[in-house]
């Protein structure tokens, strides 16, 4: 360690909250402070003398900009750098890439790329589950309005035509029929928006029981040739929830996994359930939740639709009605529970968080 960064004051920089890299100009590691090796789960052992892309699946951010830094002696950042570590982790970090020279008295040694790193998907979690709140809230207010508006004179129109129909000839009733069931149509999608506005009778119910019908369902719909995996933990508990309602929510987001991969070489989606501590969702911590976790290797969701998939009628489909995944925001919503998205060309994951009943003891507010 000494020969590598003999100016660097290791008992100083394991202390900083921050994980700091010292990379060479083949950007190898040459030191990693405490905070690194947390990020990427290893020991500096582990890490020095490992060249940076080594320990990565996958970066949003370009690492070969880093050797830039060394030629043009800029500092350059990142505040929104996606990275799936080595053992498959996804994680969310700030990144800022700057010069350090060595002292003139220890001229042998070339200058090399401070990289400082701060994690930050606790933070973003936090912010987006916020967002999410008030997308929710702002959407059904916005549809409530509109189905009110819509609704009302749907049902006058309705009427009318009823009415005028009796008093029409046979050949005349097929228009006032066409007048009915456009009528009817467009209050069924405004049914559809609306959604329930409260959970159906809940019961404790086996995830995997449920998640085997809507897999029986899609597998009459979709081609033979899209893989799927199951990932299952069996030592799920069951979980008190209304069993139509969680159906529909996973019908509604494995059946858009089918369709993204449907025709696609080697397109798989895999169905993965885990039991997951101390969640904290909307502000509260539960001791247990239970993980649905939906993924597919579809070319990922478009970077424009991101903010917007969870709103009514926005859909990354061509004959999609925007419709599926506000339902099923709104009805986990009303378990107390969240849908998260994490997205990337090649792998997309819907996770769904459905928190175990607990007394009140144990769900305590989180500031």
């Amino acid at each position: 360690m000494a020969e590598t960064s003999p100016w660097v004051n290791e008992q100083l920089t394991d202390q900083l909250v921050m994980g700091l890299l010292i990379l060479d100009e083949t950007l190898a590691v040459r030191y990693a402070n405490a905070a690194a090796e947390a990020i990427f789960s290893g020991s500096s052992r582990r890490l020095i003398g490992a060249p940076l892309d080594s320990l990565l699946r996958y970066s949003s951010f370009d690492l070969l900009l880093l050797r830039n830094v060394l030629s043009s002696q800029q500092t350059i950042s990142d505040s929104d750098v996606s990275w799936v570590l080595h053992d498959g982790k996804a994680i969310t970090v700030e990144l800022t890439a700057s010069v350090a020279s060595f002292p003139r008295s220890q001229p042998e040694y070339n200058d090399v790329v401070l990289l400082e790193l701060r994690q930050v998907d606790l933070i973003r979690r936090i912010n987006q589950e916020q967002v999410q709140q008030h997308q929710l809230e702002a959407a059904q207010q916005l549809v409530r309005g509109l189905a009110h508006e819509i609704k009302n004179p749907l049902g006058g129109i309705r009427g009318a035509a009823q009415l005028l129909q009796s008093q029409l000839t046979d050949a005349q009733r097929e228009y006032t029929q066409m007048i009915m069931d456009q009528s009817d149509r467009l209050r069924t999608l405004v049914d559809r928006l609306l959604g329930p506005n409260r959970p159906s009778p809940r019961a404790p119910e086996n995830i995997h029981a449920i998640l085997q019908r809507v897999l029986d369902v899609l597998s009459l719909e979709h081609s033979a040739n899209t893989g799927i995996r199951k990932d299952y933990d069996p030592s799920l508990p069951d979980i008190q929830v209304s069993a139509d309602q969680i159906e529909q929510v996973l019908l509604n987001i494995i059946k858009n996994a089918f369709e993204v991969v449907e025709g696609q070489e080697h397109g798989e989606v895999v169905v993965k359930t885990r039991v997951s501590h101390q969640e904290t969702i909307y502000g509260k911590r539960y001791r247990q939740c239970a993980l649905i976790t939906i993924q597919d290797n579809g070319p990922g969701v478009p970077a424009e639709l991101k903010d917007t998939l969870f709103y009514p009628l926005v859909s990354g489909r061509e004959n999609g009605t925007g419709l599926g995944l506000s339902i099923a925001q709104s009805l986990v919503h009303q378990h107390a529970g969240k849908i998260e998205l994490s997205s990337r060309p090649g792998c997309t994951e819907f996770t769904v968080f459905l928190p175990y009943a607990e007394s009140d003891e144990n769900t305590q507010e989180v500031a």
